[in-house]
């Protein structure tokens, strides 16, 4: 399955997600709900994955952990707040470096309407990036 159909389906499974609850649960709720869903879809999804960093020869086990990494391919940041802040955005794109990927989703179910709140981050990937561009996205 292509990057794209994946996102595609992470993108409609949230916004499933979001019609039907709306705004204002907690971020942990909100990641179990998706993952349930995106897991009945067919896909692999795992939660709270730890991601290792090696670091001037040391390396940290745990140094990281991503809310959903689906596929294996697609990192899934997860927020419930109204307020937006630069640095969801640069926090979605080293992991996307750290883990050598290209796309990433960053979700803020805390927004009243969540296209408001999704933006697809792309790390040297040839698709399309769609929401506000990140500082340093490659397109």
């Amino acid at each position: 399955m292509r990057i794209d159909d994946i996102s595609g389906i992470i993108v409609h499974e949230a916004l499933e997600v979001h019609r039907n609850l709306g705004p204002g649960l907690l971020e942990s709720v909100y990641e179990a709900l998706l993952a349930d869903r995106l897991a009945r879809r067919g896909l692999r999804v795992e939660r709270q994955k730890a991601v290792c960093l090696d670091w001037e020869g040391k390396r940290f086990e745990e140094a990281f952990r991503v809310d959903l990494l689906v596929e294996e391919a697609v990192v899934v940041e997860l927020k419930s707040t109204e307020l937006d802040h630069p640095a969801y955005v640069k926090q979605l794109l080293t992991y996307l470096k750290l883990l050598n990927l290209q796309v990433g989703l960053l979700i803020n179910f805390g927004k009243p309407r969540l296209k408001d709140g999704l933006k697809r981050i792309v790390h040297r990937y040839p698709g399309r990036a769609f929401g506000n561009p990140a500082e340093g996205e490659r397109r």
